[in-house]
């Protein structure tokens, strides 16, 4: 029967990409919370943004254990909001998927959920966390997107779903962890001041991790550290100090491919960076290429 099915397949394929072919990039990244995401990749989701390409958000659990006081519905329905209200900021899309937090398997059904997302966003550009962290979420967000990389072009591999016609672009997000091998960036992107602020704007609305300290928080964390919530200036001044200080170290970490990407004076002077490795499947883009999907250099 799949064997009839496919032409008809193909053919509703065919018009949903050219629906989307509004000469925009589309742009996939994967977190394995709601705020994994926002974290890596917010700063450069809203270049892209801003220049009126599709991005989304796409947490793979529902981060329902992910708070030390709260846990099960009422906290994914609140992570939820809290990453749709930040994407909103950002002009973004964000999907959560209903996994239970901590709970992610690299399995069959979840390969296909992902391979899934990918082809229904039509994606340029997949981004997702490396398949070694110290959270096993983390890890096979990185397994399963991978495992995806190359299913997302096969026919018959969930073939209610249009497979994609070109395999997109796979990038990891940085981090800090030095085995099997070092975070290593293809590409680095410099944040503005203004787009930092924006990035901060939206990662106020994830309450409960942003001040709320998350699964590691405490009730004396946040009664000692975090200005109270009806002193919002406080809270966010608080917010960007953290923040400027983490993507100022990533900056500072990886100048030399600032200053590759913008030239010496232009890399020297960036405060804020987000950084980008390329993974060794899917589409193996040049630089040429590698310019038109990040289009934010001179």
């Amino acid at each position: 029967m799949l064997r009839y099915l496919l032409p008809l397949l193909l053919a509703v394929a065919t018009l949903t990409h050219a629906a989307d072919a509004d000469g925009k990039l589309r742009i996939v990244v994967f977190g394995a919370h709601p705020d994994d995401a926002e974290y890596k990749a917010g700063g450069t989701a809203i270049k892209w943004a801003k220049l009126g390409h599709h991005v989304k958000l796409c947490s793979v659990t529902n981060g329902d254990i992910g708070h030390w006081r709260d846990a099960g519905g009422e906290l994914a329905q609140r992570r939820i909001a809290e990453a749709k209200a930040c994407a909103a900021k950002w002009g973004v899309t964000s999907q959560v998927l209903d996994i239970h937090d901590g709970e992610l398997l690299p399995t069959l059904e979840n390969r296909k959920l992902i391979t899934k997302v990918i082809r229904e966003w039509n994606a340029d550009l997949v981004i997702a966390h490396r398949p070694w962290d110290y959270h096993p979420d983390h890890r096979y967000v990185g397994v399963l997107v991978q495992d995806a990389a190359f299913m997302v072009t096969v026919p018959f591999f969930c073939p209610d779903v249009p497979h994609l016609t070109k395999n997109p672009v796979f990038m990891y997000s940085s981090d800090g962890f030095q085995k099997p091998y070092p975070f290593t960036p293809t590409i680095a992107v410099g944040i503005t001041e203004e787009e930092m602020a924006q990035k901060i704007d939206g990662l106020h609305e994830l309450t409960s991790q942003a001040y709320e300290g998350g699964a590691g928080g405490s009730a004396e964390h946040v009664e000692k550290n975090v200005p109270p919530a009806e002193n919002d200036a406080a809270r966010r001044a608080w917010l960007q100090r953290r923040w400027h200080l983490r993507q100022s170290g990533e900056a500072d970490r990886f100048r030399e491919d600032l200053v590759k990407w913008y030239g010496k004076e232009k890399g020297a002077a960036i405060k804020f960076a987000e950084t980008f490795e390329l993974c060794e499947y899917g589409s193996r883009p040049g630089e040429a290429e590698l310019k038109k999907l990040f289009p934010f250099f001179d």
